[in-house]
This record gives C-alpha cells, structure tokens and sequence, in this order.
C-alpha cells in the first residue's frame, strides 16, 4: 500500500492543545480504547475543526440511530471506496469487521459499489431522463 508523507505531522498527545486533548478524552470514553488513530492526530492540528468533525461522526455513527452500526460502517467503506480514499477504506472495513461484517459482506458490497459506479456512469453519460414514477 502506497504510503505518502503527511501535510501535517500526527500529533502525540504530548502535543495536543488542551482543546484536542479534551476530544481525544471524548474518544477514548466513547469508543472504551485508548487507541486514537492517524485521522484525528493529524487533524488534532486544528483544534475547531477536530472538535467539530468528532461531534458529527460521534452523533451520526454512534448508537441511538435509526441505522444499524453495521450498516453505517458498510456505507462509510462504500462512499470512501467511490472517493479513492484509502485511509478511510482501510480504518471503516476494520470497523465494520469489528461489528460483525463477513468477508463474503464485504465483498457483496464492493461488488453493489462497483455495478452502482457503473449504472451510474451510463445513466450520467447516457443523460437518461429520470421516470415520471421516481419524482
């Protein structure tokens, strides 16, 4: 896996602002871990924008949704897949594992992204005209 250099060096809590450190504490209590990956090291560099990205992800991925966690992780690996983004790919998968995704899942579901990018390319190029029944 092809790896490049960050834009921003990741962070060790040493380093945080007190602001980062209280979102890194959030996570920690959050996901009952004391792991705190890449994503948020880096991006610990701004320390709005890490408390503001956290609350989203934590609300919206969280338990007491009307999705299932599963679910949630598996569409987070299919639009990370659409957007070429291999951290996210990599760290999703993981997660969506960790809540019970099989193999077999995880290859139905890249194969319903491949045909849904395909379908989606023809009708894009195609310019087919969206049905009277869809509207």
């Amino acid at each position: 896996m092809e790896q490049f250099s960050p834009i921003l060096p990741v962070l060790a809590d040493e380093d945080l602002d007190p602001r980062a450190a209280a979102v890194f504490e959030d996570i920690r209590a959050t996901r009952q871990t004391d792991f705190i990956n890449n994503f948020w090291r880096v991006l610990a560099h701004d320390p709005a924008n890490l408390e503001r990205t956290w609350g989203e992800l934590k609300d919206l991925m969280g338990e007491g949704t009307s999705l299932d966690p599963l679910v949630k992780e598996l569409i987070y690996v299919a639009v990370s897949t659409v957007n070429n983004c291999t951290y996210c790919v990599r760290s999703h998968t993981a997660a969506a594992r960790s809540k019970g995704a099989s193999d077999a899942q995880l290859a139905e579901m890249q194969a319903i992204v491949a045909a849904a990018n395909k379908t989606n390319r023809l009708a894009i190029g195609l310019q087919v005209p969206v049905d009277d029944a869809f509207s």
